[in-house]
């Protein structure tokens, strides 16, 4: 199927093809990062993508997603959080089975399926993940004491992180964390004691900064995530 071109659509939501490929998306582990929670949360309805990867920025972003393929598919289409990288045919997203199945109306399903790749519209929207604050989950390649990676999980609202710093509190300023993927960031030698930590957010509020004091103990371990105390809205 030839893709659409870019069109505008009351100033937010745009046509481009989508590509369906369960066996490649289903099994990856994720460029965000995410790894169980990049396949699980949202009850399963996410998505890989491509242009709106941004260098690891649109990771944990939030869409609405509708196929535009009248007959099969439901007004309301389904709701995605962005958890991994994913590109095929010149589409922009690669929707899990989950999410795939939700776009087609009841008894439809399976003929939506056997498309593969449909034309959609979109729009961002805010994502909102009720009764959970945002949580640094503290990566797998971690190594306590001298090596700290955290990921960041759900984040609420209509924002992007640009960058994360810690407090070191003997030298009383902040250290910028290295994005090292996704929604990784990373720093060698990590300050002793709790972690506090800010992040610098851009949002419908500009740009701003938003910390979470004592987000992470001192005794800190690897693929455990905390919570935070704080949310994006």
């Amino acid at each position: 199927m030839k893709c659409p071109s870019y069109v505008p659509l009351n100033n937010y939501v745009h046509y481009y093809c989508f590509c369906f490929f369960p066996s490649v998306y289903d099994a990856l582990g994720g460029a965000c990062g995410f790894g169980e929670y990049g396949r699980t949360v949202n009850d399963a309805n996410v998505a890989g993508v491509s242009r709106l990867y941004k260098n690891g920025t649109g990771c944990g972003a939030c869409y609405q997603v509708r196929c535009k393929v009248s007959q099969l598919c439901t007004d309301d289409g389904v709701n995605v959080v962005a958890t991994d990288y994913g590109e095929g045919d010149n589409s922009d997203f690669i929707l899990s089975t989950r999410a795939y199945a939700r776009l087609a109306n009841p008894n439809m399903v399976l003929d939506l399926f056997a498309y593969g790749v449909v034309d959609v519209e979109y729009r961002r929207i805010s994502c909102r993940f009720a009764d959970y604050n945002i949580m640094f989950k503290v990566h797998e390649h971690s190594r306590f004491p001298e090596y700290l990676a955290i990921v960041i999980l759900y984040q609420g609202g209509q924002n992007d992180v640009l960058a994360v710093q810690i407090w070191q509190e003997d030298c009383k300023e902040w250290i910028g964390m290295r994005r090292a993927f996704g929604a990784v960031w990373d720093m060698p030698n990590p300050p002793n004691g709790y972690i506090t930590l800010r992040l610098q957010v851009s949002g419908s509020a500009g740009l701003t900064w938003l910390q979470a004091t004592n987000a992470i103990p001192n005794d800190w371990k690897a693929g455990v995530a905390y919570d935070s105390n704080i949310q994006l809205t």
